[in-house]
């Protein structure tokens, strides 16, 4: 899929920006900006220098879910990935098992019918694979307490072995974030929004950049295997999908904050590029060959060479743009995933 040799253990970055040093804020990370090929490198607080007057940033508001729960199968101590709950009252999850090391590994051998006893006794009972693609994520039925209840009293966020240690789950929410109802969020922080701060939103809004709200409650991403995202549960308001309509129609340029606005908003666009007031589930991916339809630029974090969140990217910007972008990211020693440095990208004007 690409070729940008893999990333070096030492860029992943282990902690959130506010704890590296005395004073550091969420807003203290790198930012590598591209405009097709060409590359230039700022901080995050130069963003609202780097956008225009009537451009519109669409952020996702799902908040981050405490999904990661203790349980046991047997005797055998588990991790439970707490992914998306389905429409009949399942639940897509991901059984793991601890690596000595804090964090989790993929565990063999799950299925069906395997039980799960977990903290707070909540047993769920492993039904079939989702999707029928193997033996990673199961549809579970649960019995002994709502699952929202479980996760707040018992859960933790899913940690991952690049970090150094466990964050509370304040650290995992973005500025953006908003509570539901019934408890939904995403299994993994929408971290493209993590860097805003009060200030950075106040410098953007004063110089006439709009913010258009989506939601796309993401599941859980794997560790070992890049696989396409699984269909996610996603809402275009009708204010936000006008406001994205108006700007695509004007002189603005629509950029999604995160690859799940991108396909929260190209989920709700019409072939004639209008955006619609939706809710659902989608199961779009954004890929070259499909391109895409409104957005005219990204911001996100940076990639492993393997995922297939880089094939979006290239549906915005272009092969070209984006390998030039990881080579400088590489020989400018900018930190990965999800608590590291961001990547602005933005079409050329004429491929609009």
């Amino acid at each position: 899929m690409s070729t940008v040799v893999r990333v070096p253990e030492e860029l992943s970055a282990r902690e959130p920006a506010e704890q590296r040093g005395p004073g550091g804020e969420r807003d203290d990370v790198r930012l590598l900006a591209s405009h097709g090929t060409r590359v230039t490198h700022h901080t995050f607080r130069e963003l609202p220098r780097l956008l225009r007057a009537g451009d519109l940033l669409v952020v996702n508001t799902s908040p981050t879910l405490a999904a990661a729960v203790d349980g046991r199968i047997g005797r055998a101590p588990v991790v439970v990935h707490f992914s998306t709950r389905g429409d009949d009252g399942r639940w897509a999850v991901e059984p793991r098992e601890p690596d000595g090391r804090g964090t989790t590994r993929a565990r063999a051998g799950v299925r069906a019918g395997t039980e799960v006893r977990l903290t707070g006794g909540v047993r769920l009972v492993l039904e079939e694979p989702v999707g029928g693609r193997g033996e990673r994520l199961w549809w579970a039925r649960v019995a002994g307490g709502p699952v929202p209840g479980l996760l707040r009293e018992h859960g933790r966020p899913i940690r991952y072995s690049y970090t150094a240690r466990d964050q509370p789950l304040s650290a995992y929410q973005t500025l953006f974030s908003l509570p539901t109802a019934d408890g939904s969020g995403s299994a993994e922080m929408p971290s493209a929004g993590r860097p805003f701060t009060a200030r950075v939103v106040a410098e953007l809004v004063r110089r006439g950049v709009g913010f258009a709200r989506v939601v796309l409650h993401t599941g859980v991403s794997s560790a070992e295997a890049h696989e396409p995202p699984y269909p996610e549960w996603f809402a275009v308001p009708e204010a936000s999908a006008r406001s994205i309509n108006a700007a695509a129609a004007g002189a603005g340029r629509v950029i999604a904050v995160g690859t799940t606005a991108v396909r929260a908003v190209e989920s709700a666009a019409g072939p004639d590029g209008v955006v619609r007031a939706r809710e659902g589930w989608t199961d779009l991916v954004v890929t070259p060959e499909r391109g895409v339809r409104v957005v005219d630029g990204l911001l996100t974090g940076l990639h492993e060479p393997e995922a297939s969140h880089l094939l979006m990217l290239r549906a915005v910007a272009g092969r070209a743009a984006v390998e030039r972008a990881y080579e400088e990211a590489l020989r400018g020693r900018y930190l990965w995933h999800e608590f590291g440095d961001v990547h602005l990208l933005l079409r050329e004007e004429s491929a609009r």
